[in-house]
């Protein structure tokens, strides 16, 4: 996907940008390509930005650490502002931020990367945190051996085997 020059929407029919979405991002791996449709209409002194998309990804369960797939499907809306950046030569080195002030703004002669803004909104659609079943039991842990009656994840195994070297032997 191109980046929009903002300006050229102006030209467009309803000064609105339809994009059709059906590819590999460069940022996310994804089984399927992202699909879909977005639309950025200039609405004068913002962007009006909308989409509805879907794909699959590969995850890991933060219980049992296996990959699973999760489809994300989403519809966001989002309204970015057009202003101009200040210079940043006039702006004092430390200065308070208000939360209106904690807004997606593009300077209104800049461009606008569609791809990068679909990237954002899957990766906020991406559920934390990652399980992938109600149900999941998380790692499966197994007896570490006869002399020690406490589990082991088994991942843990060469660690213990070679803890075992270094202990002094028995009297």
């Amino acid at each position: 996907m191109e980046k929009v020059y903002i300006p050229q929407l102006l030209q467009q029919a309803e000064k609105t940008l339809t994009v059709d979405l059906n590819k590999h991002l460069r940022d996310l791996e994804t089984l399927t390509p992202v699909r879909g449709e977005l639309m950025v209409t200039h609405q004068g002194t913002y962007l009006e930005v909308k989409a509805k998309a879907d794909t699959i990804v590969t995850l890991t369960c933060d219980r049992c650490l296996q990959a699973y797939n999760h489809r994300v499907a989403i519809a966001p809306q989002e309204l970015i502002w057009l202003e101009h950046e200040p210079d940043p030569a006039t702006l004092p080195p430390e200065r308070e931020v208000s939360v209106d002030d904690l807004i997606e703004t593009l300077p209104p002669n800049g461009h606008f990367d569609p791809e990068t803004w679909i990237y954002e909104q899957i990766c906020l659609a991406l559920p934390q945190p990652q399980i992938c079943d109600e149900d999941c039991p998380g790692i499966e842990l197994r007896s570490a051996g006869k002399s020690s009656g406490e589990p082991v994840d088994h991942r843990w195994a060469a660690l213990s085997q070679l803890q075992q070297q270094f202990q002094p032997p028995e009297a």
